[in-house]
């Protein structure tokens, strides 16, 4: 599915190698091949966007290469693209040689995967999903402080699902480890592709069932309950998390001026 740059190739360039993204002036590369010295590399196109074609470039610069973190606040559509470039390009990384002889492979000509020639196995892309939710006691909602985030950004809890586990067992599995709280009526609300390095992030929203929160100090530093109209500090708008929140806050408000008409918010 590659092909070998002429130089006179238009569209965004996703430069990626070992999860390392090529962000020049801190801007994800836009327009002619040539103009950014890309001739000659293989690429593959991997989606389009606002009429542009989105290239993969599997490739190390020797400077400027960045995290995807530093444009998650671009259009969400953008950001899931270049999301894929990466987890493709470390798909391929991870898998030069077969798992289980040991041969070398090769990419496949008409989809994404890996090739075994010797043993005939073959390799796709795998996803690792995850539950993320926000849970709610009244007009409070649950934010924790990860050890993994910086700036003192709160959000809501998330975690991987393990093998044998359902979404909802997940979400009470977590949120029981991660806080000591126990949740019920978990409903699904939405999902996000999520490179991080290859998640599925399926969101739900719960509701407080009993227990104090206990923080568990190795993926929590700090748990509390907020009241909706005096949040912390909180995700960057455009990540499942920002908006898990916002409908908490938007429902939490519809529930106020339900109760009383004449509340000031």
């Amino acid at each position: 599915m590659e092909q070998q740059l002429k130089g006179n190739e238009n569209g965004w360039w996703v430069v990626s190698q070992a999860g390392k993204l090529w962000l020049p002036g801190g801007e994800l590369p836009f327009g002619n091949a040539s103009s950014w010295s890309l001739q000659g590399l293989p690429a593959a196109l991997i989606g389009e966007w606002e009429g542009e074609p989105v290239w993969l470039v599997r490739h190390a610069m020797a400077r400027e290469m960045g995290s995807v973190r530093q444009i998650i606040d671009r259009d969400a559509g953008l950001f899931q693209l270049v999301g894929k470039g990466i987890q493709l390009a470390e798909f391929y990384r991870a898998h030069h040689f077969c798992g289980y002889c040991g041969g070398i492979t090769r990419s496949s000509k008409t989809e994404w995967a890996c090739l075994c020639d010797h043993c005939h196995e073959r390799y796709y892309p795998q996803i690792a999903p995850c539950i993320i939710v926000a849970i709610r006691r009244g007009d409070d909602i649950l934010l924790a402080q990860h050890t993994r985030h910086r700036g003192g950004i709160y959000t809501v809890l998330a975690g991987f699902v393990e093998v044998g586990e359902t979404l909802e067992q997940t979400v009470a599995r977590e949120v029981m480890e991660e806080t000591c709280i126990k949740v019920k009526n978990v409903r699904y609300v939405t999902s996000q592709p999520w490179p991080f390095p290859h998640s599925l992030m399926m969101a739900f929203i719960a509701e407080y069932a009993e227990g104090d929160i206990q923080p568990d100090h190795n993926e929590i530093l700090d748990a509390g309950w907020f009241r909706y109209d005096a949040l912390p500090l909180l995700p960057p708008p455009g990540t499942v998390a920002r908006r898990l929140i916002e409908d908490t806050v938007a429902r939490c408000r519809a529930d106020r001026e339900n109760d009383d008409p004449y509340a000031i918010s």
